[in-house]
């Protein structure tokens, strides 16, 4: 339980990053915050009360602030801060506008020339990232992908090419679809991490090729339950093909001269990679 300081903060702003799951994934300066605010803004008071009441901080006034309703609220806040008030914002789990409610908020108040602190702590990308083993140095975070399979596979066209890991959320009711449409653009050789009710009391985490993914789902009715976050390694490295001009000097030079040199000075005049000169003069010179 949280120690009770109710230290009032400076008025800004403060987008508060709240747990995806266990309530004890919290930060500090978390708690600080939302004891001190005059107001929090919350997707779902009901949820944040909650949270709140689990840390002992029951004195709060909360205001909801969802997508429904998010740009009548950013007025309403505005004046809030006006008036030299702190403000809270916490959505139902992990950081405020990253795949939820909270960006037109954060816009309309910046705008306004109030302080935004951002408050960090969990994310549910992040938290799969960080267990998925899938080694690529860089990742795209998409979210959620759209609703519809023609969509969806329009939109998963667009990263095909991606060499880094693809991460996206999605719900347990679009899961099966969602998998069958990954397979059908990415092919199946491609690895796939299921990370399931990350930080929750049936937490999983699966990691296997998407052409071995359906039989996975439909193994266990409790693999396709809960909230998702799906990462796909990143398009493998397409060999690199040379261009005409190369080629040519390439061949000029394996008819006059050993392999691995014909090699090197065909790399110094064309500029083309080592690796794919040497792939090239195999198959015109065998050994």
């Amino acid at each position: 339980m949280h120690s009770r300081t109710n230290q009032k903060i400076e008025c800004a702003l403060y987008v508060v990053a709240t747990p995806i799951g266990n309530l004890g994934d919290i930060t500090l300066r978390a708690l600080e915050v939302l004891d001190g605010a005059d107001v929090i803004a919350a997707e779902d008071t009901r949820n944040t009360k909650h949270l709140l009441q689990h840390h002992g901080i029951t004195d709060s006034k909360l205001l909801a602030v969802h997508q429904h309703n998010e740009r009548g609220a950013a007025e309403r806040i505005s004046g809030l801060l006006q008036q030299g008030q702190s403000v809270a914002l916490v959505t139902d789990a992990g950081t405020p506008a990253v795949s939820d409610p909270g960006a037109l908020l954060v816009e309309a108040v910046r705008n306004a020339g109030f302080r935004v602190v951002p408050i960090p702590g969990a994310s549910a990308a992040i938290a799969a990232l960080s267990a998925s083993g899938l080694a690529s140095p860089h990742f795209l975070f998409y979210g959620f992908l759209p609703n519809k399979s023609g969509a969806r596979r329009t939109a998963l066209e667009t990263l095909a090419q991606q060499d880094c890991t693809l991460v996206f959320y999605e719900a347990p009711h679009r899961i099966l679809e969602c998998t069958a449409d990954l397979l059908a653009v990415f092919g199946g050789k491609r690895e796939i991490v299921f990370a399931r009710e990350l930080t929750k009391l049936f937490e999983s985490i699966h990691r296997c090729k998407l052409d071995e993914a359906s039989a996975w789902l439909n193994s266990d009715a409790n693999n396709q339950r809960g909230e998702f976050v799906l990462l796909v390694a990143g398009a493998p490295a397409r060999q690199e093909a040379l261009d005409v001009e190369a080629e040519r000097v390439l061949t000029l030079l394996l008819a006059e001269l050993p392999l691995k040199q014909a090699v090197q000075l065909a790399g110094q005049i064309t500029g083309q990679p080592k690796n794919a000169l040497y792939q090239k003069a195999l198959t015109l010179k065998p050994a």
